[in-house]
């Protein structure tokens, strides 16, 4: 039994919802995190020592690290899917752009998230806020310039790259912030909405 732990509103849980969905397997999702609270306990912390969503569990196998889990599902469960190509170099550029996703975009993005969505207007610190969007600005426009060549983040096809930033793209359209204008992006994430199982997991109500 396929089960993923973690909360339907985190981004890093989306993206094996999204795989997954993409694949036909059959899961179970287990709220955990946020309101739900439980990523402390024992219970779960032997599955995710860092405490943070999500953790993947097969038949006492588990995983963390959400990327790591796109790459064991691809491997496991499609290992000729071109979704995560086995050609070397076709393979490391799929790595690349998704290594870029955490080390450019996911903190700052998650600043702009946690303070216009998550914290009080009272509370909020707008110095920060503006600091993240001009970081997180500048990381989209990566992929403004990738996708001004490609229809994908990865090349001329859907792949795990797409997956890695496409979770965070609706979010950073919906929000109330400043951008540039990035007219390829945005023809981009209007082909992820055209994907069934991105439209329902990974582009409602941002919470």
């Amino acid at each position: 039994m396929r089960r993923l732990w973690g909360r339907a509103n985190s981004a890093n849980v989306m993206k094996p919802i999204w795989l997954m969905e993409e694949l036909n397997l059959p899961y179970e999702r287990i709220d955990v995190g946020g309101k739900f609270g439980r990523t402390d306990t024992p219970e779960y912390r032997r599955m995710n020592p860092t405490g943070l969503v999500p953790a993947l569990e097969e038949d006492g196998f588990t995983l963390w690290e959400s990327n790591a889990i796109l790459r064991y599902i691809c491997n496991a469960c499609a290992p000729d899917s071109p979704l995560y190509p086995s050609e070397p170099r076709a393979r490391g550029i799929v790595d690349c752009w998704m290594d870029a996703s955490q080390t450019t975009l996911s903190r700052p993005q998650s600043v702009v998230l946690w303070t216009l969505v998550r914290t009080p207007p009272e509370q909020r610190d707008y110095a920060a806020l503006q600091k993240a969007m001009q970081e997180a600005d500048r990381a989209w426009a990566l992929v403004e310039q990738q996708t001004k060549q490609h229809p994908y983040v990865a090349g001329d096809t859907f792949t795990l790259a797409d997956i890695a930033w496409g979770v965070h793209v609706h979010r950073w359209f919906v929000l109330p912030i400043e951008r540039s204008d990035a007219p390829s992006l945005y023809a981009w994430y209007q082909r992820l909405l055209q994907r069934p199982a991105y439209a329902t997991h990974c582009a409602g109500p941002v919470t």
